[in-house]
C-alpha cells in the first residue's frame, strides 16, 4: 500500500475497533475513553512499526522519542480525537493518521467512525460551495473568543462540535464553512486533518497565515484555520485586526 492507502486502512480499522469497544462496554465515559485511546493506539502503532519500520512516529498516547527529529518521515497519530465525545457516545469524534514529510502534512486519513466515513488524501471529495449565511465551527465546550468575534464580523452562524478532526471534516463535507481555532492544539490534533483538507483544495494554515510545520521539538501547534481558499484572506485579516 502507498502511504495514503495505509493511513486510510489504519484509521478505518481503528475506528471499527473503537465502535466495537463502545458497543460492548458499559463503563463510565472516562474509563471508556481511556480504554479506547489505548486500544486504538496499540492497533495503529503496531501496524506502522510493521509496515513502515524506518519511519518515525509521534502519537498523543506515547512519550515522544527525540530521535524523531532526525527523520524526514514521521507518522503523527491521534488514535482517538475527541475522547470526551467518544466516552459520551456522541458522533463527533475521529481517528487521525497523518504523515509529515520534511515538516509538511503530506498524506493522511481522518476517520469518523460513528458516521461510517473516512477521508484521505488519496481520494479527496469534491468541495461544496459555501453556505449563506456562513457557518463557523467552534468547540462545544471551549469556544474561542477570536472565532466568535470573526463569526460576528462575517455574520456567520456558530456551529458547536467536538473533535478537531470532526470539525475539519465538517468543512470538507459542506456542513460548515470555516474552522478557526485558537485555543491550543498539538501536532496530532491537526496533521491528518490539514493533510486531507489541503488535498481537497481547502486552505489550511496557522491563524497568522504562516504554514503549519510538523515534527518540531515542542509538538504544541496551538492555532489553525481551515476554510475555502477564497475566504482565507478575509478571515486572516479579521484575526489580525482583533
Amino acid at each position: 500500500m502507498n502511504d495514503a492507502a495505509l493511513a486510510r486502512a489504519l484509521a478505518t480499522e481503528a475506528g471499527k475497533l473503537l465502535l466495537a469497544l463502545r458497543d460492548n462496554e458499559d463503563s463510565n465515559a472516562k474509563a471508556l475513553g481511556d480504554e479506547g485511546d489505548r486500544a486504538a493506539n496499540r492497533l495503529i502503532l503496531d501496524a506502522l512499526r510493521r509496515e513502515r519500520p524506518d519511519d518515525a512516529i509521534l502519537s498523543e498516547e506515547e512519550a515522544a522519542d527525540p530521535a524523531r527529529l532526525g527523520s524526514r518521515r514521521i507518522w503523527i497519530v491521534d488514535p482517538l480525537d475527541g475522547t470526551r465525545e467518544y466516552g459520551e457516545r456522541r458522533d463527533d469524534w475521529a481517528v487521525h493518521v497523518g504523515l509529515s514529510i520534511d515538516g509538511v502534512a503530506s498524506e493522511g486519513a481522518v476517520a469518523l467512525p460513528a458516521l461510517g466515513a473516512c477521508f484521505c488524501t488519496q481520494y479527496p471529495p469534491v468541495l461544496k460551495p459555501e453556505s449563506r449565511p456562513l457557518r463557523m465551527l467552534v468547540s462545544r465546550t471551549r469556544p474561542a473568543k477570536e472565532a466568535i468575534a470573526v463569526a460576528e464580523a462575517l455574520g456567520a452562524e456558530l456551529v458547536a462540535m467536538g473533535s478537531a478532526g470532526a470539525k475539519a471534516m465538517a468543512v470538507l463535507r459542506g456542513e460548515a464553512d470555516i474552522y478557526l481555532h485558537t485555543g491550543g492544539q498539538y501536532e496530532w490534533d491537526n496533521c491528518a486533518p490539514a493533510a486531507v483538507a489541503l488535498a481537497a483544495g481547502l486552505h489550511a494554515s496557522r491563524v497568522d497565515g504562516s504554514p503549519l510545520v510538523y515534527n518540531r521539538a515542542d509538538p504544541l501547534l496551538p492555532d489553525l484555520l481551515i476554510c475555502h481558499r477564497d475566504r482565507a484572506a478575509e478571515v486572516l485579516g479579521l484575526v489580525r485586526g482583533l
